[in-house]
Parts: C-alpha cells; structure tokens; sequence
C-alpha cells in the first residue's frame, strides 16, 4: 500500500513538472508584475504563477497548521474535563447511600 502511495504521489509530481515545463516553455516572455505596493518588471511568467503557487500554498500550511493546533488545545482540555469527571465520579460512588432503606 505505501508503494502504491509513493507512485502516485511520484506520478502527480511528475505531472505537476510536465506542466511547469511546458507552461515556461510556451510563456518565454517576459510580463510586469503590479503588486499594489510594488511593481515588478521582467518576470517570466512560469516564474509568477510558480510564486503564486507557492504563496497559496504557504497560506494552507499556516492555515491548516493553526486549525491543528486548535484541535490540539480543544482535546487536551477535553482530556482534563474528562479526568476530573472521572475523579468526581469515583469519589460519589464510593460514597454510602442516603435512602437505601
């Protein structure tokens, strides 16, 4: 199964360089790049969607990095309510009853 896995992750890089190459080979001109703040002169294309590509991807990584630590502070705090539940819980059992006449 993890050979499986290694081969499609290795075929979709494949293609992802396929298509790098044939966008750079087929945009050989060079496009200005206005930022909003900046403006960037002689970029190859290929170059700015690669930047773009990457920023994007740079925005999940933190994206979905916060989201797990996020997840990771909800159980640990779950995890602690449970264990004084479960404390609360063993000291009411072991108390007697009141009307078990």
């Amino acid at each position: 199964m993890v050979t499986l896995r290694r081969a499609i992750y290795f075929l979709v890089l494949l293609f992802l360089v396929l298509v790098a190459v044939v966008l750079a080979y087929s945009n050989p001109d060079p496009v200005s790049l206005d930022l909003g703040i900046a403006r960037i002169d002689g970029v190859s294309l290929s170059v700015a969607l690669a930047g773009a590509f990457a920023l994007g991807w740079l925005f999940g990584l933190i994206s979905a990095g916060a989201a797990l630590l996020r997840m990771i502070a909800d159980r640990r705090r779950l995890r602690r309510e449970i264990r004084f539940a479960e404390a609360e819980l063993g000291s009411l059992r072991g108390l007697p009853l009141q009307d078990a006449d």
